[in-house]
């Protein structure tokens, strides 16, 4: 997202520029319609990382926390990066998909209405 400056000399250090994370990559993951999240997680991760990986070993850190988290199949989500419709490969690495410093992943549940159905 492009940011502008109230000053037009104004001239910063980016903080969070690919070659600041040590090989990996900040992606943010969000789980739609499921406010318990305020907003999408971020995580540094190795752009060569199988998205299977990011499923099984990293969202589960965060979105376990949610009661309905044992009903989620990922595989039967759906899913938005950077906004457009997504169809993962579980068996791909995050960079050959498309996945990029600072994208958006978004998954839906739709059989799945958050806690007591807050998120509809």
């Amino acid at each position: 997202m492009p940011v502008k400056a109230i000053t037009p000399d104004y001239r910063g250090d980016m903080k969070d520029r690919l070659e600041n994370f040590h090989g990996n990559q900040v992606v943010y993951v969000g789980w739609d319609h499921h406010l318990m999240f305020c907003a999408p997680f971020a995580y540094p991760l190795p752009p060569e990382m199988p998205f299977e990986a990011l499923a099984n070993d990293v969202m589960p850190e965060a979105f376990s926390l949610h009661p309905e988290w044992s009903k989620v199949d990922l595989k039967k989500a759906t899913w938005l990066l950077d906004g457009l419709p997504f169809a993962p490969d579980f068996n791909q690495s995050l960079q050959a998909q498309g996945i990029g410093h600072k994208s958006v992943l978004r998954f839906c549940t739709p059989e799945l209405k958050g806690f007591a159905g807050a998120g509809v």
